[in-house]
Formats: structure tokens, sequence, C-alpha cells
């Protein structure tokens, strides 16, 4: 068990005790819910929640265990295809129930596990559970990940993506009609202010851009191609239910089960179709595509045949 007692700074007054946290000892925020969750916070004595605002000079106490980091374990996922592979990156089809890498909370397979039982070996940057990574997707999304081989690579596709230079095309099934049928969402992504795991609108989170168009209209539902300008994580699943057109599937948020059940689906339907960006040694742009996996296209015939 560790702890830390200090005064709460001027500047986090008001702050909610897992975001206070989170700046104060370098927590991730999910983690100083945790410890918030299991009575470790308290002010001058008296426990605190997660959500509770932080006081001014204040005498604040927190206890912890610590985590243990996670490491990658080569985990062989069959259905994970290698779409592309040279010396400098792999590019891979990720199927549903996959998470990009370790992490604490999560015993399922990763990319980089898989890759590692495949016998790939990859760029060493960045933190050992997340090295060579350089973009993520949900464990619930479905499609394509580059993930760097050698360290050239790595820093020229972290610096693509945060340039907003790589192609993101995803393809989305979503509730209802939008109105326009094409357009853009421009609305800043933060922490849902009642969820440690969920993602909102909120005026202080941080810029994000979805461009969307409607390829096919159903009577329930509606086919979108979504171009991400931004990569918040959660993005295209929040912007598209903050305009009450959640994706077909997402409990998380609110998708209608009903509806989910008639088409036999449990996880949202986005596919991340396409991904293009410049080679990170010749410079040229490539790009590569996904069809999509038996659930999502089973559930597109059914819609397509209402």
């Amino acid at each position: 068990m560790e702890s830390r007692s200090l005064p709460v700074p001027d500047g986090l007054a008001g702050e909610r005790v897992d975001a206070g946290l989170a700046k104060l000892l370098g927590f991730s925020r999910s983690f100083a819910a945790e410890v918030a969750e299991a009575g470790g916070v308290t002010a001058d004595g008296t426990e605190l929640g997660k959500s509770d605002r932080l006081s001014a000079g204040a005498w604040l106490t927190v206890e912890w265990q610590p985590r243990q980091a996670p490491v990658v374990v080569p985990i062989a996922v069959p259905d994970l295809a290698v779409i592309y592979d040279d010396d400098d990156f792999v590019v891979v089809d990720k199927p549903v129930g996959v998470a990009a890498h370790p992490s604490v909370g999560w015993d399922g397979p990763t990319v980089l596990g898989a890759l590692a039982a495949a016998g790939f070996r990859i760029s060493t940057s960045g933190a050992s559970e997340r090295a060579g990574i350089v973009h993520r997707l949900d464990a619930g999304t479905s499609g394509l990940m580059v993930v760097a081989k050698s360290e050239r690579a790595y820093t020229e596709l972290k610096r693509q993506f945060h340039d907003r230079e790589v192609t993101k095309i995803y393809h989305a099934v979503v509730q209802g009609h939008p109105d326009p049928l094409a357009g853009t969402i421009d609305a800043p992504i933060g922490r849902h202010p009642g969820s440690s795991w969920k993602f909102a609108v909120t005026a202080d989170g941080k810029p994000s851009v979805t461009h969307y168009e409607t390829l096919e209209a159903f009577p329930a539902a509606s086919l979108l191609e979504i171009h991400l300008e931004t990569g918040r994580t959660h993005q295209i699943r929040v912007h598209m239910a903050a305009q009450r057109h959640p994706c077909v599937g997402d409990s998380m948020y609110g998708a209608d089960p009903k509806l989910s059940a008639r088409l036999g689906l449990t996880r949202q339907w986005l596919h991340a179709k396409r991904l293009g960006f410049r080679h990170p040694s010749s410079g040229e742009y490539v790009e590569f595509e996904s069809g999509y996996p038996d659930d999502l296209q089973h559930a597109l015939d059914v819609l397509r045949a209402s």
C-alpha cells in the first residue's frame, strides 16, 4: 500500500476528485476513480467519492495499492489478418474482441500479443506494453490498424497521426437518418461527467471533428461513410450519439436493444474501412482497405431485406 498526504493546491479547487488526482499524482483518471471508489481518498478526514469536488487548502490523504504494469502476452488470434508487412510497419485487419495493446483491466487478446505470437518484431518505441502502437481501435471496433516495426516508422507515423495527415475512413450503421444526410460534426469531446468509462461532448473537451456522408438509408437506420479529422477515444460513437443517431448495437451510447437483437448484433456496427498514409521510408502514399466482418455484413443484409 502506498500513500500521499498534501494540501489541495489552489489551482485544483473545484476539480472532481478523479480529475484532480490524475493531475496531482499522475494517475490515469480511471485509476484515480478506482482509488476513490475503494475509499482511498479523504479530505480533512472526510472520505471523498470520485465525483466530489476538491477544496483549496484541504488536507488530502490518498492511499492506493500499486498496479502491476501490463505486459504483452503472446496469444495467437487466428482471425487477425495481416494485410501488409515490410521492414517498417505491419497493417492488420483487427477482429472484434481484440484490444490494441495490454492495459489494466483487460485480460483478452491484443494486437501486440497476436503479432508476438506470430513472430513479428515490433518497434521498441513507446511504453513497453504499447511499443509500436501509433493509433488504436476500441476492442469492440473491427478493421484496419498499422503497427510500427522500425523506430523510424514509429516516429514518422506518430507524427502523421498527430498532424492529421492520415486518411481514416470508417463505415458505421447508425439509427435513424442524419439530417443533413452529409455534413460535419465539430464538437469537443471529454470524459463523461457521470462515468469513468464513457466520453461525451463537453464544453471543456478536446477539439473533435467528424465528417460523414450517407451511403444507404433503410427504414430504421443508415449506412454512413465517416472521415475522422481528429482521433479522440470513442469519437464516432460519441458524435453520432450526440446527434441522436447512435451506432446500431452500441449499448454504451444509447442504441435500441430491440434493433440490435433483430440484427444479431452484440457490439457497435463500426468498422475501420480504409487507412492511408505516407510510407515512412519512401514517402509514397499507401492506402489499405478492409471488407466487412461476418456479423456486420449479416446485420446489413437484414437491413437491406427489410
